[in-house]
């Protein structure tokens, strides 16, 4: 019987992604709109970070984070490019075990360190209209160059762990996924081996990261609430509130549609197979290709930089 489950996990050593359940037939028609986001959230994000380092007026704290943002976008939107298009364009299913460890540790990885990210930027605005005084002394290179290394510190030892214990499954007979990327608590459900070491994991993983980072992010606009309600004059309170709605948008469009994926694999199992595909899809596409436009249409001296540039051209 060993030697059977042994040669079982021996021929399974591969995964199949899925494309849209049902309209496998005009995979082509639909990979045009996911490749004009892709180009959308690649164009976008890079054109932020090349604006942001080549620009001197823009070398300032709250920029420097946006360019973390974009980073972490450019990084979320490359690490299921491949698979997602692959599957769309040349039905290319199969990916390796070692593949799909790859995939997640990136693909985790980057969710992982956006939302660290969008902690340091509401920090950032939390200094800016509560403290402005000590804004530049607060927030120094030095310490903006710690607070990025910390993320990827983080990033890591919450990631070891999660794969380690992935690299010690078995997988059977069962190796259909329900995205065109490898997804970790979808990869897991296709195990024969107990998992739940692997599952205890995952939910550390993400209390030690949303889960601490979220309740920072609001404590952040609680204090951020109380000092703009006590400026008497309505317009500075406006123009207190605006420099925080680009932010606001990034953390909607992260946070709801990751929680709506993390509910849909947790409680939607009886949900047609397309409702996981789209949430998956939507989860990662939406905030590499929103967050350039919103910060490009909300943020004027980014705006001022970006019709500059283009006007010289």
């Amino acid at each position: 019987m060993m030697e059977i489950s042994s040669n079982l996990t021996s021929i399974f050593s591969t995964f199949h992604l899925t494309g849209i359940p049902g309209l496998e037939e005009v995979h082509v028609w639909i990979s045009i709109p996911f490749f004009c986001l892709y180009v959308i959230a690649l164009l976008g994000n890079s054109m932020i970070l090349l604006v942001i380092i080549r620009e001197q007026s823009l070398h300032e704290p709250m920029y420097y984070f946006l360019s973390m943002l974009s980073a972490t976008d450019l990084g979320l939107t490359i690490s299921t490019m491949s698979t997602t298009l692959g599957v769309l364009w040349f039905d290319a299913t199969e990916i390796s075990l070692d593949g799909c460890v790859i995939q997640m540790f990136f693909l985790h990885g980057f969710t992982f360190m956006e939302s660290g990210v969008l902690v340091a930027m509401a920090f950032d605005r939390f200094v800016a209209i509560c403290d402005p005084l000590r804004y530049t002394t607060i927030l120094t290179n030095s310490r903006i160059i710690q607070l990025g290394v910390i993320m990827v510190i983080r990033m890591i030892v919450l990631m070891l762990p999660l794969l380690f214990f992935f690299k010690k499954l078995n997988f059977c007979d069962l190796n259909g996924l329900s995205h065109s990327y490898c997804y970790h608590p979808d990869v897991i459900k296709l195990s024969c081996s107990e998992t739940k070491v692997n599952s205890i994991c995952g939910l550390a993983a993400l209390i030690l990261s949303t889960g601490v980072d979220t309740p920072c992010i609001v404590l952040s606009y609680i204090l951020i609430i109380r000092s703009v309600l006590s400026i008497a004059s309505s317009k500075e309170q406006y123009k207190a509130f605006s420099t925080c709605a680009s932010h606001i948008g990034a953390v909607a469009i992260f946070y709801i549609p990751m929680i709506s994926l993390s509910l849909v694999h947790r409680y939607g199992q009886l949900a047609p197979k397309i409702v996981h595909t789209m949430m998956a899809n939507i989860y990662l596409m939406l905030p590499p290709v929103l967050n350039p436009i919103i910060y490009s249409l909300k943020t004027v001296q980014l705006r001022k930089v970006i019709g500059k540039l283009f006007l010289a051209k």
